[in-house]
């Protein structure tokens, strides 16, 4: 391929799906998809992938460059050749993929879906988002939604005629979203309310591709109390509409603005004023008064999940870009002959540091592809299971794992993104190849749908806490299960050992956090919450890799193994030799520095 190329390493997508999920032979436990076969999920991944090289990674640059536009009315124009990828992307399925069959959606597992989303994102991340925002619209309304409404909603935005965004943040509230001044005033029709106020940061908040557009809105009853207790959640349109979709008046819900951004400029990022020229935009309930947190909490944890998947997939498509770059890249002789002027030029993957740069990236993209890849599994299985304790323990992994996805891999993804470009050296970081793109494309996933330091309040603060922390528990269960597993592997023997290491300091950093906060020093445990998600999510992707190490190893011992196979198989045991020596080991480091104790960063001299 060529280094300006979309591409992605199906073989590995594929690996993590059949050889390491075992997709297939899950699928056939469940009964709602157990018609769903391999062949049926390589054509779809066969077909999405050719849509992404030849409609939606052509799109990319040039939607970077032209941006998208809002006149004085309020419209949004999006970059040339969007219209187009939604309609291919609406008439396809591809935005209902995973969704309920009886209100539009194809009913496929949501692995396949998160799969393909990765191929999407990779090709272009910013039209990326006008889907996803829609997708997760529609798979909580399918949940919550007014039962006069759910399957004509649902149905639309399934379908792509119609779009979805979410709206929580606003001017000065930003991530505190207790913080939110937007209200909602009944009217005397029931479930109908009068929304007044300002969002911003909307992704997706207009476009000029779809019909109609469904906002979810978080705003305040007048009588409801402060804080997030107090918010309730709200589906106001672009459009009105009858009990038949049929559109009717324009809302009282405008763009005023659009962000000038550092990336994913291809993305309306919106500040939305409701009602501005009048009484306030008309707003349906969904659930009751003082749900909004709680039923919203579905869409968000989605979207952190997703997030997650942007981190991967960014960095996934520079590392491609990056080795490619590297295999014809001729600059300077071998570090064996650097002193003989007239040795031949070599490639330069032949030096040292960028196949380290390399290696990093390859094996934190792989890990990262197979930690989310199984919290997907894990959702089908909560979705299709009839075991009610398994339901719950998977959910509870679901639960504890959302932050760690969300944060750690946005932030790895992103640093794969950063060695892409440092690959390239100084024409990376020009715009005749993508790679300084992806970067800029990338760096927004750390900090919307909360910043990575509240998904890190947020795990240590909260989920560690859940069931008594049953969950934490359950998980370095799992870790010792999967540890004891591999190490009866020679070559994964002492990766084995460095792991079991690293989750028994897990365990140990984790007691520490908790006595400290027990002890009344909530500071001081928090201050050390960004590091303990870091501490974890090393760990855990690291597990991810010992796993397909295991899986390689078996596969090599298999009878008829093709010579590409095993040279795959082989490159996932050394990248679990890399991954414990050179990366596994800042875990150790980081849980060293959480039980110093060190708390000078609180210190008022510092700040006053």
């Amino acid at each position: 391929m060529s280094a300006t190329a979309y591409s992605v390493d199906l073989r590995d997508i594929r690996f993590v799906l059949y050889e390491q999920l075992d997709l297939i032979g899950t699928l056939d436990s469940l009964p709602a998809h157990d018609e769903v076969d391999r062949a049926l999920c390589d054509q779809m991944l066969d077909e999405a992938n050719r849509i992404c090289a030849d409609l939606m990674a052509p799109l990319n640059k040039n939607a970077d460059r032209q941006g998208c536009a809002v006149d004085s009315a309020g419209n949004v124009t999006t970059p040339d050749g969007f219209a187009e990828a939604w309609r291919v992307a609406g008439e396809g399925g591809w935005l209902g993929l995973a969704g309920r069959e009886d209100l539009g959606g194809m009913g496929m597992p949501h692995t396949i879906d998160v799969a393909i989303q990765e191929l999407f994102t990779a090709a272009n991340t910013s039209f990326a988002t006008y889907p996803g925002l829609t997708r997760a619209s529609a798979n909580m309304l399918a949940e919550f939604a007014p039962d006069d409404l759910r399957a004509l909603v649902c149905d639309r935005l399934y379908t792509g005629r119609w779009a979805g965004t979410m709206c929580l943040t606003e001017a000065d509230a930003g991530s505190s979203v207790g913080d939110n001044r937007a209200r909602a005033m009944r009217t005397a029709r029931p479930g109908v309310y009068r929304i007044t106020g300002e969002k911003v940061f909307i992704t997706g908040g207009d476009n000029d591709f779809s019909e109609n557009i469904l906002h979810l809105v978080l705003a305040r009853t007048p009588d409801a109390p402060e804080g997030t207790r107090g918010l309730s959640l709200f589906l106001v349109p672009k459009f009105a509409y009858d009990i038949d979709g049929v559109l009717g008046a324009r809302n009282d819900v405008f763009v005023t603005s659009i962000e000038e951004k550092m990336g994913l400029n291809g993305s309306a990022t919106c500040v939305l004023a409701l009602g501005a020229e009048g009484e306030g935009a008309e707003g349906r309930i969904v659930g009751e008064e003082g749900e909004g947190m709680k039923i919203m909490f579905r869409m968000m944890n989605e979207a952190r999940l997703g997030v997650g998947l942007q981190g991967l997939a960014g960095g996934a498509v520079a590392y491609q870009n990056a080795v490619s770059y590297a295999r014809e890249r001729v600059q300077g002789t071998s570090v064996e002959n650097f002193r003989d002027p007239g040795a031949p030029r070599v490639p330069i993957i032949e030096h040292p540091d960028v196949r380290r740069m390399l290696l990093w990236q390859k094996v934190h993209v792989e890990a990262m592809r197979s930690f989310i890849y199984s919290l997907a599994r894990r959702f089908d299985l909560t979705k299709h299971t009839e075991d009610s304790g398994l339901r719950d323990r998977l959910m509870g992994q679901l639960e504890l794992m959302t932050p760690i996805c969300k944060a750690h891999c946005s932030d790895r993804g992103f640093e794969c993104t950063v060695l892409a470009v440092q690959t390239f050296g100084g024409a990376g970081y020009t715009g005749e190849f993508p790679v300084e793109q992806h970067l800029r494309d990338t760096k927004i996933a750390s900090i919307y749908e909360g910043t990575n330091g509240i998904q890190a309040l947020d795990l240590l603060g909260r989920k560690m806490r859940m069931a008594g922390g049953a969950h934490f528990m359950a998980w370095m269960g799992e870790a010792t299960e999967l540890i004891e597993s591999a190490r009866a592997h020679e070559a994964l023997a002492d990766a084995a050992t460095a792991l079991e290491r690293a989750v028994q300091t897990a365990g140990m950093t984790a007691m520490h956090l908790s006595g400290v906060g027990a002890g009344g020093d909530i500071a001081g445990a928090m201050v050390h919450a960004t590091p303990f998600l870091e501490m974890m999510g090393t760990i855990v992707l690291g597990l991810h890799s010992l796993w397909q190490g295991q899986v390689a190893l078996e596969r090599l011992a298999m009878e008829d193994v093709s010579d590409a196979d095993a040279r795959f198989y082989e490159s996932k045991v050394v990248g679990v030799r890399f991954y414990v020596a050179q990366v596994l080991p800042r875990a150790i480091a980081l849980s060293k520095t959480i039980r110093s104790g060190d708390k000078s960063c609180l210190e008022e001299v510092l700040w006053k």
